[in-house]
């Protein structure tokens, strides 16, 4: 039960030589978009996304700020953050993070100091789901005799 590991660790090699720097003193106003690796040391004024699709990863310093929401697989916060973060993957707050907004998070890893002001929201990652080619077809609205089911009422009979 506690000291187990059994969610997924953030691979923070896998990103090596694909990573983008906001440097301690740069101030970004504007939304970002990324994929790969983030690193964040100064301030964006915006919000954060991650390309979709993709396994990305932001890197929140202790002397970052981000003012705006974060939408990102996998989100490590060491910094502050003033909106709510969108996390499907992983999300780590370490002992600087102060988080003023809610977290939505699959799996959160929280050391002690940590600090989030608002909801924490644990969203499942949704699992993908096929189209499925067994669902009855109808055509005009019109219901079928025998997709009518076990009630026994035919909806396709003509009213009077």
């Amino acid at each position: 039960m506690w000291g187990k590991d059994k969610g997924k660790k953030v691979d923070f090699d896998r990103h090596a030589g694909k990573t983008t720097m906001i440097s301690k003193g740069s101030e970004i106003s504007g939304d970002v978009m990324f994929e790969g690796g983030l690193l964040i040391e100064g301030v964006v004024k915006g919000n954060i996304h991650a390309q979709p699709g993709t396994e990305a990863l932001l890197r929140l310093s202790e002397a970052g700020v981000i003012e705006g929401d974060i939408r990102v697989p996998n989100v490590v916060i060491n910094g502050k953050v003033l909106g709510n973060v969108y996390s499907p993957g992983h999300v780590e707050l370490a002992s600087k993070a102060v988080v003023n907004g809610d977290v939505h998070y699959n799996l959160i890893e929280m050391v002690m100091g940590s600090e989030v002001n608002g909801s924490l929201v644990h969203d499942q990652a949704e699992p993908k789901v096929k189209a499925s080619s067994d669902a009855p077809a109808t055509k005009k609205g019109k219901v079928k005799a025998n997709d009518i089911g076990d009630s026994g009422v035919n909806l396709a009979a003509k009213s009077s």
